[in-house]
């Protein structure tokens, strides 16, 4: 679709492409008995990856990002949705918690929208490409929340999509490489042929790649500056040579999707929210705009958290972590979170998993029967796109746990965890490990039985503590 038509052809063109699809989310919902059901009983697994397993070996691609430096290809898996017209920020503004008084051209912002509850519906990275123009970048739930606004509602924007690669007959329009470690910046400013301008955490500015010039976004990974590159996708091979030749004396490493598939998880950011859209009554009509095969309904909860009401597993921006909450403009839920803000909120924490518990999972895949416990699949273990697994101190519930992983820089199995305030970093909890009534009927989960495992709390993140020998590693002998 040209980004020249204007906003009435876009509308016309949206509601009709997504009318294609042979049925609603809504429909989905009310075929399964319940969104939980639909979710619980979804046929696929984690999210996917859409780039090469491995390019050396996983744990050295990891370490990577810790020690030398990493080269990360994003090009993949992720939806683009550029947005742009005199409304743009306007269309943001009321959609997002976040403040937009500074943005525009060259700027970038985490952007997190709500339902009408304050209930997170998602997040991503919101790229200023111009001063009416942005590109919003992430899973599939953001982009599609902000198109279905943009076709709804009164504004005088125009969209367009490039979806991740898996649903993208076309072809991505784009490159998107992430440099990161203790030497990215080092190979960067190699390859820029000198000094990189002075571009702001998370500004973009540009560097030279061949002659060409790049944009690129300054962000962390693991306690060092590193940006992310990104382009024209006919020069993303050009790009990656030159990088790859840049970082050859560097110890640059090109990181697979075992490897990226963990990289959350050490960050300490939520890979993915489930997306607090499946109850709201004023989201009707957006589950009946959004298709049966779409992400959203066909994305899929798992873990041993249990609850018959689908809203125990929507979280609020602050249990995420997100606090850039703006009050100061009018947005879709900015009401029921002023009436939440003085309530208890969960709380962003590392849990690194006994050696000893884990080494029992494992050593289970030798009994007979359904005599095991869940499988750990290495480096990352999750197997839903929401994955919850209940999390109890004292045997009393106090939070979840969602993707747990194998750090190879931390040499031990950690997990992301949202738990309650009075739970104080260097306590030992218990997760639940694996699915009640020996599993789902999901072909992901094999037949199993529950365990417990203990585990200490560490902040979040965890990446740049590891690189500086931070080791909470030892549960009390009880």
């Amino acid at each position: 679709m040209p980004p020249a038509e204007r906003p009435r052809d876009v509308k016309t063109f949206l509601n009709k492409s997504w009318r294609n699809f042979m049925g609603t989310l809504q429909d989905k919902i009310d075929r399964s008995g319940g969104a939980l059901n639909m979710l619980q009983n979804s046929q696929i697994g984690q999210y996917v990856f859409p780039i090469a397993p491995e390019f050396s070996n996983w744990r050295d691609e990891c370490e990577a990002w810790a020690n030398t430096a990493v080269l990360l290809d994003q090009s993949h898996h992720m939806t683009d949705l550029y947005v742009e017209g005199p409304d743009t920020i306007r269309l943001l503004s009321d959609l997002a918690i976040n403040n937009f008084k500074t943005f525009g051209r060259n700027k970038a912002k985490q952007l997190v929208t709500c339902n009408h509850e304050g209930q997170v519906i998602g997040d991503a990275v919101l790229f200023g490409l111009d001063d009416f123009r942005v590109n919003v970048v992430g899973r599939p739930h953001v982009p599609n929340w902000v198109q279905f606004n943009a076709v709804k509602g009164n504004y005088d924007v125009v969209v367009e999509r490039d979806e991740r690669t898996l649903g993208n007959n076309r072809g991505r329009r784009s490159f998107r490489f992430e440099v990161q470690g203790p030497n990215a910046w080092a190979i960067l400013e190699k390859l820029n042929g000198g000094p990189i301008e002075d571009i702001k955490f998370f500004s973009m500015g540009k560097i030279k790649i061949n002659g060409r010039n790049v944009r690129a976004l300054k962000h962390g990974m693991a306690g060092a500056p590193g940006l992310e590159l990104f382009g024209p996708a006919e020069e993303a091979e050009e790009v990656r040579a030159a990088i790859l030749e840049a970082g050859r004396d560097f110890g640059l490493l090109q990181g697979g999707a075992r490897a990226y598939s963990t990289a959350s998880t050490e960050s300490g950011w939520f890979a993915s929210v489930l997306p607090a859209i499946y109850s709201d009554p004023q989201l009707a009509d957006y589950r009946r705009w959004l298709p049966d095969k779409g992400f959203e309904a066909n994305a899929s909860l798992g873990g041993s958290m249990v609850s018959d009401q689908i809203e125990d597993f929507y979280i609020t921006p602050w249990d995420a972590g997100y606090k850039f909450i703006d009050f100061n403009h009018d947005f879709i839920g900015r009401d029921a979170l002023l009436a939440k803000q003085e309530a208890p909120h969960l709380r962003k924490v590392t849990l690194v998993w006994d050696n000893d518990d884990v080494v029992d999972i494992f050593r289970s895949q030798f009994n007979e029967g359904d005599e095991r416990f869940k499988f750990m699949e290495a480096p990352a273990a999750y197997y839903a796109t929401f994955p919850f697994d209940a999390v109890t101190a004292n045997g009393s519930p106090v939070g979840f746990s969602t993707y747990v992983v194998y750090s190879s820089n931390a040499r031990r199995w950690i997990s992301l965890a949202l738990v309650d305030a009075s739970v104080a970093e260097g306590d030992t909890v218990e997760v639940t490990w694996g699915e009640p009534n020996g599993g789902s009927n999901r072909p992901v989960v094999e037949r199993h039985k529950q365990t417990q495992v203990r585990a200490v709390v560490a902040p979040s993140p965890v990446a740049s503590k590891i690189r500086q020998g931070y080791r909470p590693y030892q549960v009390e002998a009880a």
